[in-house]
C-alpha cells in the first residue's frame, strides 16, 4: 500500500468537508451555533488509540459500518456528560408536547428515550462526515443502522472491529472535533477503514510513485529513537529525570498548525535543518515549564523574568541538544547528513510563536507531517510541544530510500554544536 501527499491531502479535505456538514446539521438539529475544531489525519499505534479512551472518563458513542466507496467503521464518541448536554438540548427543543423529562443529568444510565436521542445525534453526525467524504470522492458510501455504545475503555467501541489496529500497528486515523459555541459540548470522530479499501483509494488518488506504508511506519519508529536520545541528553544537562514520548504522527494543513497552539505566552527555540530531509523544528514550552528548566540549568540567580541573557542561553542550549537528538538519529538511520542552524529563541503569545515558520513553509507546500510529542520531567508533564516539520518532497525521497531494518541498529547518539549565546 502506497500513499503520497496528494492522496493524504484529499483525505484531509474529506475530513474537513465532512466536519463542516456535520457541524451544520448539529446546528440545525439543536438550534445552537457550532464550529469545526481541529481536523487531523493521525498515524497512531493501536495502544495510543486505546489509551485515549482509558482515562476513567465515561464515554458514549454511535458507530456505523460503511460499504461502497469506503469500507470500514465510522464512530462518533462523546464524553458522557457532553452527550447528556446534547440530549437535554434536543429534548428541550422538542417542547412540552414531547412528554419527556429533559433533565437527564442525574440519570445513572441512558433510558430508551435518551439513548434514542443520543443515537439520533450520533447518526446525523456520522452521516454528515460520510456525505462529505462521498462528495469529495464523487462516489457512493452506504451506511448501516447506527449502534449505540458506552463504556470507560476502548473495548465497547472498537474491541470487536477487525479494522482497529493492534497495539504495535500504525493506523491511518481520521479525527475531527466539533464544538458548540459558548458551551463545552464537543466530540471526536474516528474512521477505521479496511486496509484493502484504503489501498484502492490511495492507488486512485496518488499523483506520484508514493511512499510504501511500511516506510512511514519506519519514519515513526525512527522519530521514537530520536526521542529516546533527547530524553537522555536532557536528563544529563538539566539533572531532571526526563522522558520524551511521541504519541502520534499527524498530517495537517499548515494553516491549521497555529490553531492548535495554546493562546498563552510561550517560550522556545526554532531551527531550520538542511539535508535529506530539510525542514523546520520547533520546541515550545509554557512559561512555567521554561522557568523550571532555567532554574535547573543555571546554578545562580537570574533576571527576574528568568529569560535574560542567561535564561535565554539555557533554553537555547536545551533546545540545541533536543534538536540534535532528533536530527542525528534521523541522519544515522537514513545514512545521510542533516545539519541544523543555531537556535532562534522564541518568547511570544500563541500562534505568533509559529507563524514565521508557517509562512516560510507555505511558500512551497500546503500540508505538513507534525509529531505530537510530550515531554515528561520528574513524573509530570511539561507543556512542551515539538513541531518537526520536514519538507514534503524531501521527506518522500528520504523515506523511499529508508532501510527499515536499520532503524533498531543505527546509533542515535547526538553530536551537537556549541550554542552561540550572542
Amino acid at each position: 500500500m502506497k500513499l503520497d501527499v496528494n492522496a493524504l491531502g484529499t483525505f484531509y479535505r474529506m475530513a474537513r468537508e465532512g466536519a463542516g456538514l456535520a457541524a451544520g446539521r448539529l446546528t440545525h438539529m439543536l438550534g445552537v451555533e457550532t464550529q469545526v475544531g481541529v481536523t487531523k489525519l493521525n498515524f497512531m499505534r493501536g495502544q495510543e488509540i486505546r489509551r485515549d479512551f482509558e482515562d476513567s472518563t465515561e464515554k458514549v458513542g454511535v458507530r456505523v459500518k460503511l460499504t461502497g466507496g469506503i469500507e470500514g467503521y465510522s464512530v462518533v464518541v462523546f464524553e458522557r456528560e457532553n452527550a447528556i448536554r446534547i440530549v437535554e438540548t434536543l429534548l428541550a427543543e422538542a417542547g412540552p408536547d414531547a412528554d419527556v423529562d429533559a433533565d437527564v443529568g442525574d440519570v445513572d444510565g441512558f433510558d430508551e428515550m435518551t439513548e434514542s436521542a443520543a443515537t439520533e445525534v450520533g447518526h446525523i453526525m456520522n452521516s454528515g462526515f460520510i456525505d462529505g467524504w462521498a462528495d469529495v470522492l464523487e462516489t457512493v458510501i452506504d451506511v448501516s443502522t447506527p449502534e449505540f455504545v458506552e463504556g470507560k475503555s476502548s473495548e465497547p467501541f472498537f474491541g470487536d472491529i477487525d479494522e482497529a489496529p493492534a497495539d504495535d500497528d500504525l493506523a491511518l486515523l481520521f479525527q475531527s472535533q466539533i464544538e458548540t459555541v459558548g458551551t463545552e459540548v464537543g466530540f471526536s470522530h474516528y474512521l477505521f477503514p479496511k486496509r484493502e479499501s484504503m489501498s484502492k483509494l490511495l492507488e486512485r488518488l496518488r499523483t506520484s510513485d508514493g511512499i510504501e506504508y511500511d516506510k512511514l511506519d519506519g519514519f515513526d519508529r525512527m522519530a521514537e529513537r530520536g526521542a529516546e536520545e533527547v530524553a537522555k541528553t536532557a536528563t544529563t544537562l538539566t539533572g531532571i529525570d526526563t522522558s520524551v514520548e511521541i504519541r502520534r504522527l499527524n498530517f495537517v494543513s499548515l494553516e491549521a498548525i497555529p490553531e492548535q497552539v495554546a493562546e498563552e505566552k510561550l517560550v522556545g527555540v526554532a531551527f531550520e535543518f538542511d539535508g535529506m530531509p530539510s525542514g523546520y523544528l520547533l520546541f515550545l514550552f509554557d512559561e512555567e515549564s521554561a522557568h523550571e528548566i532555567v532554574d535547573a540549568m543555571v546554578p545562580m540567580e537570574v533576571d527576574e523574568d528568568g529569560f535574560g541573557e542567561m535564561g535565554t542561553s539555557a533554553i537555547k542550549e536545551l533546545g540545541n541538544i533536543m534538536a540534535s537528538g532528533f536530527l542525528d538519529g534521523w541522519a544515522n538511520v537514513l545514512d545521510t547528513t542533516i545539519d541544523h542552524s543555531t537556535p532562534e529563541f522564541i518568547h511570544d503569545i500563541g500562534a505568533a510563536a509559529v507563524d514565521p515558520v508557517i509562512i516560510q513553509l507555505g511558500e512551497n507546500q500546503d500540508f505538513a507531517f507534525v509529531f505530537d510529542t510530550v515531554v515528561m520531567a520528574d513524573g509530570r508533564e511539561f507543556d512542551c510541544e515539538v513541531y518537526a516539520i520536514p519538507d514534503e518532497s524531501d521527506l518522500e525521497r528520504a523515506l523511499n530510500s529508508l532501510d527499515v531494518d536499520r532503524i533498531e541498529d543505527a546509533k542515535t547518539t547526538a553530536e551537537f554544536q556549541e550554542v552561540d549565546n550572542t
